[in-house]
């Protein structure tokens, strides 16, 4: 069982994985404090002060800290916006690179007639 774990642990998906997932958590780590420290307090600042993390609605003893879920969101499309962008890149240079296909010769008006004659000879015979 060890052995079947090892063989499925270092096949080449399995390890790109966990190398997606490690740089993909690091990338996290650097689009929050994007949010949290350069966007957030300029779109605040763009809103007349206002600091959208220190936003909650207080219900009896909890506190609904929506402010948090604002910047949550603002993560997530700034995330989503860039992992669209470098695919877009990845794509197009996919396509930059792949061959155009190779267009059928255009037959001259006697090209064609000869080829008529041909099949016809070949159709006698």
């Amino acid at each position: 069982m060890w052995q079947e774990f090892k063989e499925f642990a270092m096949k080449g998906n399995v390890l790109d994985l966990a190398i997606a997932v490690i740089i993909g958590g690091a990338f996290g780590k650097i689009v929050t404090s994007l949010v949290n420290d350069l966007i957030m307090p300029l779109v605040g600042l763009l809103m007349g002060g206002l600091d959208f993390s220190g936003l909650s609605l207080q219900v009896g003893d909890a506190a609904i800290k929506y402010g948090a879920f604002i910047q949550s969101v603002v993560d997530f499309l700034i995330i989503a916006f860039s992992i669209f962008l470098v695919i877009k890149a990845v794509n197009s240079r996919k396509k930059e690179e792949e061959p155009a296909p190779e267009e059928a010769p255009v037959l001259s008006d006697e090209a064609i007639l000869l080829a008529e004659i041909r099949d016809l000879l070949k159709t006698r015979q």
